[in-house]
Order: C-alpha cells, then sequence, then structure tokens
C-alpha cells in the first residue's frame, strides 16, 4: 500500500500535525510494509522514509508562518503523479480538495484529519456570521470524504452537528520512552536563577492568539511568588515579567521532555484545541495539568491527573493553579504518567490508525501488529 499524507500543516517539526506525521512515519517503516510519502508546502523534496514532496505554495497571514497552496491544481497534479493507494488529508483547504478530485477522477479513497477547531478560530476574529459560513464550507467538504478522524470526542460532536456522520474518534499519541520522568534534572531552577522552592509551571509549544498566553501570564502575575512560569515556545510577542522566563522551542523531543519533566505542573489556558499533544507529553513526563473545560484538552485531564478552570478567566485559571498545589503533586504525576503511556503511547494509537485504513480500504490489516488495547469508541 501506498500512503500519501498531503497538509499545509506539517513543517517537520513543532506543531501536533508535524509530530503526528513523524511519528507515523517512523512507526510505518518499523512495523509495516507501507510506502509513505508526505506532500507538503514547506518541506524540501526528497528522503526516502518517507518520501517528502514539496508542494508549490505561498506565505499567507494569520496562519502562524506555514504556507498555503496557491490552487487545487499542482497538489493535485503532485498527488496524481504519486500514484497513491490511499490519501489522508490533513487541513481544510487546498490539500482537502486535491485528495477529494483523485478520489471523485480515479477513485482512490481519501480520509481527511480534523486537526483544528476552525469554527471556534474564526468566530473570535471575524464574528457569528463567519462562524457559521465556515460550518457550513466544513460541513460541504468533509461529507464527501469517505472518513473524517477527529482527535477527540468534542470535534466528533462538532462535525456530527455539521451533519458530517462519518466522523470518528481517532486520539493522537506520544512517544512515551522520550517523554518519561526519569528525564528530569534537579538544575533547571537554577539556569533560570530561581530559589530551591519556586513553584515551576510550564507552558510549552507555539505563543499563538488562541492559546490565550496574555490570561495564562496574567494569572500567574496575580498569584506572585513563589509561582513562577517557564515558556518554552516562539511566535506572539508576549508580555514580560519578573516571574516570567521564556527559552526558545527545543525542535529536540528530549530536550523538550528534559524541560517538561524538571518543571512541576504543565498549565495549558487554550479552549480552541482539538486534542492537545503538549497536555499528553507533560502527562507522561509525570507532570499534573491545569486546563480549561473548553476544547478537546478537557478529555485528557480529570479529576486524577489535574484541575480544570473555567475558560477565558483570569481568576478561575489562578485559583486552579494554587488549588492543584494543595494536592499530592507527585501522585496526581504517577496517574498522569500512567495515563499517558497504557492509552496514548504511538505502538497503541497508528495500530489503530492503521485499522482505520484498512476498513476504508476493504482489506484485513495484514501490514500491521495489533495494538494491545484500544481506547477508542465510536
Amino acid at each position: 500500500m501506498h500512503l500519501v499524507d498531503i497538509t499545509m500543516f506539517y513543517a517537520a517539526e513543532g506543531n501536533g500535525v508535524s509530530t503526528y506525521l513523524n511519528a507515523k512515519a517512523l512507526w510505518l517503516a518499523r512495523n509495516s510494509r507501507v510506502q509513505h510519502t508526505i506532500l507538503s508546502p514547506n518541506v524540501d523534496s526528497g528522503g526516502a522514509a518517507p518520501a517528502l514532496v514539496r508542494v508549490p505554495a505561498m506565505a499567507l497571514p494569520g496562519i502562524n508562518g506555514f504556507r498555503m497552496p496557491t490552487s487545487v491544481r499542482a497538489p493535485a497534479r503532485l498527488l496524481r503523479q504519486a500514484g497513491p493507494d490511499l490519501i489522508e488529508a490533513g487541513d481544510a483547504g487546498h490539500s482537502a480538495w486535491a485528495a477529494l478530485r483523485l478520489r471523485r477522477r480515479l477513485g482512490v479513497p481519501a480520509i481527511a484529519f480534523y486537526h483544528s477547531d476552525l469554527p471556534r478560530l474564526v468566530r473570535p476574529r471575524f464574528g457569528q456570521t463567519a462562524e457559521g459560513v465556515t460550518c457550513k464550507y466544513l460541513s460541504h467538504l468533509y461529507r464527501q470524504f469517505d472518513l473524517v478522524l477527529a482527535p477527540s470526542r468534542a470535534m466528533v460532536e462538532q462535525l456530527h452537528e455539521m451533519g458530517v456522520r462519518d466522523a470518528r474518534h481517532q486520539p493522537l499519541g506520544i512517544d512515551s520512552s522520550t517523554f518519561h520522568p526519569a528525564r528530569r534534572v534537579d538544575t533547571l531552577r537554577a539556569h533560570l536563577r530561581l530559589p530551591a522552592n519556586a513553584r515551576l509551571l510550564v507552558y510549552a509549544v507555539r505563543f499563538t492568539q488562541e492559546k490565550k498566553l496574555p490570561l495564562l501570564i496574567e494569572a500567574v502575575r496575580k498569584l506572585g511568588r513563589p509561582y513562577h512560569l517557564l515558556m518554552i515556545g516562539g511566535g506572539l510577542a508576549l508580555p514580560r515579567y519578573p516571574q516570567v522566563s521564556y527559552l526558545p522551542f527545543k525542535r529536540n523531543q528530549r530536550h523538550l521532555a528534559r524541560l517538561l519533566a524538571s518543571c512541576d505542573v504543565l498549565v495549558h489556558p487554550g479552549d480552541c484545541e482539538t486534542f492537545g499533544l503538549i497536555v499528553l507529553e507533560a502527562m507522561a513526563c509525570g507532570l499534573p495539568v491545569v486546563a480549561t473545560t473548553g476544547g478537546g484538552v478537557a478529555a485528557l485531564v480529570d479529576e486524577a491527573t489535574g484541575i480544570l478552570a473555567r475558560p477565558n478567566c483570569v481568576d478561575s485559571l489562578a485559583g486552579a493553579i494554587e488549588a492543584i498545589y494543595e494536592r499530592d503533586l507527585g501522585l496526581l504525576g504517577a496517574n498522569a504518567r500512567r495515563k499517558a503511556a497504557e492509552y496514548y503511547d504511538w505502538n497503541e494509537i497508528l495500530p489503530q490508525v492503521m485499522r482505520r485504513y484498512n476498513a476504508v480500504l476493504g482489506t484485513r490489516g495484514q501490514d500491521e501488529p495489533g495494538a494491545r488495547s484500544i481506547c477508542v469508541t465510536d
């Protein structure tokens, strides 16, 4: 089988889509005979496993540095040249329409993965009318695919409400051997020039408007010492306070894991996440989580692993941060680690994805080993 992933959101590193596709490529190379190709505007053509093919595109404002194909024609032509048996489209733009063109003209099965909560992203910027138009567009687009995957049940419900009946829940995963409590080092506080008793919070990955990071910074500023926030990433310019330290994004996953494991609690203030991969990575490192009840992250965090605050509320977020330090962080972290490693390791998740593919192709899974357990219910 030749599987082709196509998306404008792949950049080899630095976001959830990239992490998913890189993990899938590595897993397929180790565990199957599947040929794998990734088409993206953000790569240079080359490579063997997976093969990388650059799609002609242009940079546009407001999409965090990613490039968008200028038409459907170019990605459709490159898809046809690749000769796929199955296509997975990872965005709702020209990549998706290119996949559908091959489905319609050549009968190639096409799957879509709903990685971004577009209606929730559109509404605060362009209003309720634009949100409604976006929902109608997504409904028209995704109803034409053989299968639509979404990483959280909340996103599946959203797609069902749009009339996309073939949407199914398919979580993403983590490498639980890389993201591990053993990565912890005791020198991070000294490196940040913090006292040993500092309550060290962490947020990691992209600094973008929808992540609600000014709200997080204000909550930490309001709490005062000994709380300190480590921000790992880049992008949006953010306020500078003595209680906040900044480090650039760590492209090496082991370096990122070392930083995560050396903090106390991950705090994620956003309410637009379809899943929240960084939350799982922190949990695998043994960190409790403070998040919000909005978006897909809420499905990952429960009473045994962290605390959920109200979305868009500084006081609620600050209160949740205070409250988690009144609980047993070691126990919460151990529970978080157990949950992430048992149910969300890529060796559990990717066989599930392969069974999705084989169901669409109408074949039995001969290229992948069986998963030990399944955490997906449709």
